[in-house]
């Protein structure tokens, strides 16, 4: 591994693993797919792409990763999640089956499928904190939104107009961040370039990632 260009894997049971790494590898990461605990343990960071949150979380147990990839990030692992991802982070969902996995990495409330159907999916420019050179195209699909957040959680972007104004779609803790939409697929490498960023510094820090801490919950709601 190394802090220059950090080994950054992709979650491949589900979603755009392709582009997610083709953007990862633009914003200067070497990328490899997981699918395996040992591929797994070969990463200084991962990423949970889209896909149905319910599906990756039943073949997270088929595939022998849920456990592993809930103990790396309790050590601290650096995550990043987009859409389904974003739910599978989360501390708590809504709007879910009985039987679905989640991951707590980040100190969130999300609803599952909050903008509705596959037909309601939309765009829009979206400012996102930590991101210069103006809003980001930012690709909705079924995506969830986050009605709380706890505390240690910064609040990175709000949709700025139509009937969901103000809803929470980009959130970050510590070195776990988490996007309602898709940077993926639009050719817009900044939120992955900070990803591999937040990586970086991860890894740089004296004796590597830190243990996460794991603090009260203080969720509040937002949006």
């Amino acid at each position: 591994m190394t802090t220059t260009s950090p080994t950054i894997g992709v979650l491949a049971l589900q979603g755009d693993v392709r582009e997610h790494r083709s953007a990862l590898e633009a914003a200067g990461a070497r990328t490899i797919p997981v699918r395996r605990e040992r591929e797994l343990d070969e990463v200084d960071g991962i990423v949970l792409p889209g896909g149905e949150s319910t599906t990756v979380s039943r073949l997270l147990r088929v595939f022998d990763l849920l456990e592993p990839l809930r103990t790396r990030l309790e050590a601290g692992l650096p995550a990043y999640g987009s859409c389904a991802g974003m739910i599978l982070l989360a501390s708590r969902v809504l709007d879910t089956t009985d039987d679905a996995e989640h991951l707590d990495a980040l100190d969130i409330v999300v609803r599952r499928n909050a903008f509705g159907r596959q037909v309601d999916s939309f765009e829009t420019d979206l400012p996102v904190t930590g991101l210069d050179d103006g809003p980001v195209r930012a690709v909705f699909i079924r995506a969830p939104w986050v009605e709380e957040v706890g505390s240690g959680v910064e609040v990175l972007a709000t949709v700025p107009d139509g009937p969901a104004a103000g809803r929470v779609v980009a959130v970050r803790q510590g070195a776990v961040i988490a996007t309602s939409f898709h940077p993926e697929i639009t050719g817009d490498h900044r939120v992955h370039r900070l990803f591999v960023e937040t990586v970086r510094s991860a890894t740089r820090r004296p004796g590597g990632i830190p243990q996460r801490e794991r603090v009260e919950s203080t969720l509040r709601p937002v949006g």
